[in-house]
């Protein structure tokens, strides 16, 4: 999961040699039998502490290449062009992707961990950046028969897709690939050609649409931190009685509706803080808001929870508390694979 994240934000060029070795250091651990347990409950630590140092640096890089996130409604209706969907988390092939696709006539929609690329000021020029399509990466299977155009995976869960007909319609790229799918490569200079995809959109349908209206988002820790008079004075009023972090992975099984039914079941004067994909099990419910506070505030991808833990810092500052768990936060989380762990063990951290 870190390494994850630190290869994001060596594509936008911002490394950290202190990560790499860090993770040296970790991976060798696994082969010391000579370990204790006290040993591997502090390297555990550590490797929160360095998880921390990873999404920082992310944080830093996107932020720095496309400014601080905005709050921003997203539409998640459709138009009548053709359109290719792009899913994962590297904004850079995001960039790429829509430098190539203007004054095409084609469309580019965001799906599942790519929404929040809509939050960044730098992809606001783009008139045919439309809006968002479906939801977590598991609704892919039904989703992308509708969708109709091509799909292009930068980094994000795959499924297998059902048919022949599916497979020639998704490109994959960076770390994502899957059998019998065109996988594009950078070149030395970290261009990539988008030209097969733009050229397949023109030949299909646009998508048809499965929902509509607008889902709000953007609440990483620079806009939040905007709002702070706002907030505290809704805590101090007794309007916001609690925050529940609600952050990471979606997961196919239907026990993951408690996530839903739990959203449901609070109380009117709380509020979540989301990152990554789980916030499809709530971020389309109409819950409202607290003094124009949406009580879904979304900070972004799953590496934007490091967003919710500066936000919590903040906060402690601010309310001048010892400690960070004297705040009245609580934590929900998902997870389904290791970005979502790294996420809880820079939590454990902190």
């Amino acid at each position: 999961g870190m390494a994850a994240y630190a290869e994001h934000a060596k594509n936008i060029g911002f490394e950290d040699l202190d990560v790499y070795s860090f993770i040296y250091e970790a991976l060798a651990a696994t082969l010391d039998d000579a370990k204790t347990v006290e040993d591997l409950v502090a390297l555990t630590l550590k490797t929160g502490e360095y998880g921390v140092k990873a999404m920082a640096l992310l944080d830093k890089a996107n932020t720095t290449r496309y400014g601080n996130p905005e709050i921003t409604q997203v539409n998640i209706g459709v138009r009548n062009n053709p359109a290719i969907l792009i899913s994962g988390h590297d904004l850079t092939d995001l960039e790429q992707l829509l430098q190539q696709t203007e004054g095409t006539g084609v469309d580019v929609y965001t799906h599942s961990e790519m929404l929040p690329a809509h939050y960044y000021p730098a992809f606001k020029k783009y008139s045919h950046f439309v809006g968002n399509y479906g939801n977590a990466w598991w609704k892919q299977v039904d989703e992308f028969g509708t969708f109709i155009g091509p799909i292009l995976f930068t980094t994000n869960c795959l499924v297998p897709p059902k048919s022949e007909e599916l497979k020639n319609r998704i490109f994959t790229t960076g770390s994502t690939g899957f059998p019998g799918c065109k996988h594009i490569v950078a070149d030395e200079n970290g261009k990539k050609d988008f030209s097969e995809i733009i050229a397949l959109a023109k030949t299909l349908p646009a998508p048809q649409q499965i929902e509509n209206g607008n889902i709000i988002g953007g609440f990483a820790h620079n806009q939040v931190m905007l709002l702070a008079d706002k907030v505290v004075e809704a805590v101090k009023a007794g309007k916001i009685r609690k925050f529940f972090v609600m952050a990471g992975c979606d997961g196919r099984m239907k026990s993951r509706d408690y996530y839903t039914e739990f959203a449901n079941k609070l109380p009117a004067d709380t509020v979540i803080l989301t990152a990554g994909c789980a916030k499809y099990r709530y971020n389309k419910l109409n819950l409202g808001d607290i003094d124009g506070i949406p009580r879904v505030l979304d900070a972004g991808q799953c590496n934007d929870s490091y967003s919710l833990a500066v936000i919590a810092m903040k906060l402690k500052e601010v309310f001048g508390l010892e400690n960070v768990n004297d705040l009245p936060i609580a934590f929900n989380i998902a997870w389904y694979e290791q970005k979502a762990v790294i996420v809880l063990l820079a939590l454990l951290y902190l």
